[in-house]
């Protein structure tokens, strides 16, 4: 078995999703008490980080958090605004698609001339 594979086989498991699971809601309450001790926006970090494991490896919390946040729009406008989302999910409403950011072109003014390479 290649390493790759290994390591995906792993990663798929159930143990090691329970684990992910168990960090995530460890990972949510010490958020608190991170964002004491430390500069105010490591906490926010740390609990963000607690909740997607947790979301990502639990069926029950991401009905939970579905029904909740359309129960409380305005819950969920804060949760799109956090993972900027607004915008593409207003446009698929509309019946338009927004591209996703391209990484490997670098935005530029079509009309200035271009940089000379060095």
């Amino acid at each position: 078995m290649s390493r790759l594979g290994f390591l995906d086989a792993l990663v798929r498991s159930e143990p090691f999703r329970v684990f992910q699971i168990l960090l995530g809601a460890l990972l949510i309450p010490m958020a608190g008490i991170i964002g004491l001790l430390t500069p105010p926006g490591v906490g926010l970090l740390v609990a963000g980080a607690g909740l997607a494991l947790v979301l990502r490896n639990s069926r029950w919390a991401r009905r939970r958090y579905l029904f909740y946040t359309r129960r409380h729009p305005n819950v969920r406008r804060a949760v799109d605004l956090g993972l900027m989302r607004g915008k593409r999910r207003r446009a698929r409403a509309r019946g338009s698609v927004v591209p996703p950011a391209s990484l490997t072109k670098p935005a530029g003014n079509p009309t200035s001339p271009p940089m000379p390479m060095a």
